[in-house]
């Protein structure tokens, strides 16, 4: 593997400094440095950052080819500058056994774009009813340590208890996609002044919020860590921050969908808009955006859910939920928080590559750029503007909320262990 020259970066967003990768590793961190045959890129003005890492991608793969396979989904990925992402279980047959994990694992490998980690189902089937194979995933090749039913809530406290405890004894993590099933029935998008006036029925925010409250004092009961997917309103929030502040062991996330976008979008009964948490108010989004900058939510996660066009392109009613976000999750990031002041790039390496590896136990990535490191890396053009045309994207699917949107930021260059995976915008 040749060398590769990064020539006058901003590290982490600070002064400009030329970077050396040697193999599978940075080899230097300094100015001025050279090496004699090696591939040089110029990075005046951009960006560099730990590869990033998703700690909530779907890849459909096996069972929906049709929306997503393991292969797109890695291109997507390193085109929006992953090197790591987490792959849910929400597939058919469901990952809830050790053979279904590694063939996740082994078609990752295969593909050669990012590393995919699988995440285990937490009950057999997402049905809610018996814990599936945990430890026999955990042992597995894939060695899983996140286990989620996300698409469905764990809703039995009983089960939710024991995943915990169960988990607790290899320090794996449960994820909960905080959903009280009951005052769901019939949602269609967020309970509150439009799904009156639309006449859509409603999806609250206490039926997320009870269950983060549910689960949080779980956590603390069994000593056990719980992951909270996609936090969506306000009010989870302050309950995530109250359970912070007695030392319970919660961390969560914020798609970056929740830190741009409103339930007014749905107005115009567009079905790209239509997601599982719904889009919530202004009110919310500002909250989210302040959580995410203080440290309360921990991280962002795409939450990168393709689905084909049949199943968008019809009737509010019949749409799928769902949108696709690793081809644009940085560009939002860019534009909702270092934008606007409330995060710093060396804070968008901590929300997007440090803690997410450190929380999923991704070996490798989200490390500190320096001598030494794996060369898990993304360079970035802060300055580019341009509309979002999902024609050009990588992912098998294109139901993007952002399409003709123009956003900020543009991914440039992505190395898997030193690999050039993406050049100048163009997969490798």
């Amino acid at each position: 593997m040749s060398k590769i020259l990064i020539r006058g970066a901003q590290v982490l967003g600070g002064e400009p400094q030329d970077v050396l990768i040697d193999g599978e590793t940075i080899a230097e961190v300094g100015t001025g440095l050279s090496a004699e045959g090696a591939t040089v890129v110029e990075a005046d003005g951009k960006v560099l950052l730990p590869g990033l890492v998703d700690l909530h991608t779907h890849l459909r793969e096996p069972g929906r080819e049709d929306s997503e396979t393991v292969l797109t989904g890695t291109r997507a990925a390193a085109s929006g500058g992953y090197t790591s992402v987490f792959a849910m279980a929400n597939t058919f047959p469901v990952a809830d056994t050790a053979g279904v994990v590694e063939q996740v694992y082994r078609l990752g490998k295969e593909s050669g774009y990012c590393d995919v980690q699988p995440i285990g189902a937490v009950t057999v089937g997402l049905e809610g009813k018996k814990l599936a194979e945990l430890g026999a995933m955990h042992e597995s090749a894939a060695g899983v340590t996140v286990f989620s039913d996300d698409g469905k809530c764990v809703d039995d406290a009983v089960i939710m208890r024991r995943a915990l405890e169960y988990v607790k004894a290899f320090g794996g993590v449960v994820a909960q996609h905080a959903q009280e099933p009951r005052l769901t029935e019939g949602a269609q998008m967020n309970e509150g002044i439009v799904s009156a006036e639309l006449g859509l029925g409603g999806w609250p925010a206490v039926a997320e919020e009870s269950i983060i409250a549910r689960d949080v004092l779980l956590a603390e009961h069994v000593g056990s860590r719980v992951h909270i997917c996609h936090l969506s309103t306000a009010g989870s929030v302050e309950i995530v921050r109250w359970a912070k502040s007695r030392g319970i062991d919660v961390t969560a996330e914020v798609t970056p969908h929740h830190l741009l976008l409103t339930d007014e979008l749905v107005r115009s009964y567009n079905p790209v808009y239509k997601v599982n948490p719904p889009l919530r108010t202004e009110r919310d989004v500002m909250a989210l955006r302040e959580a995410l900058a203080d440290g309360t939510i921990d991280i962002v996660a795409t939450d990168h859910a393709p689905h084909p066009h049949e199943d968008k392109d019809c009737e509010w009613g019949a749409a799928a939920m769902g949108m696709v976000g690793l081809e644009t999750a940085l560009s939002v990031v860019q534009h909702t928080m270092v934008d606007t002041g409330l995060l710093t790039w060396a804070g968008v390496a901590d929300r997007m590559a440090h803690t997410p590896a450190r929380i999923g136990q991704a070996d490798g990535h989200g490390r500190p750029v320096s001598a030494g490191e794996p060369a898990n890396l993304t360079l970035v053009d802060p300055a580019y503007r341009g509309p979002v045309d999902p024609a050009g994207f990588a992912s098998r699917s294109r139901n993007t909320p952002y399409e003709g949107r123009e956003l900020p930021g543009r991914v440039t260059h992505t190395w898997l262990r030193g690999r050039a995976t993406l050049v100048d915008g163009k997969l490798q």
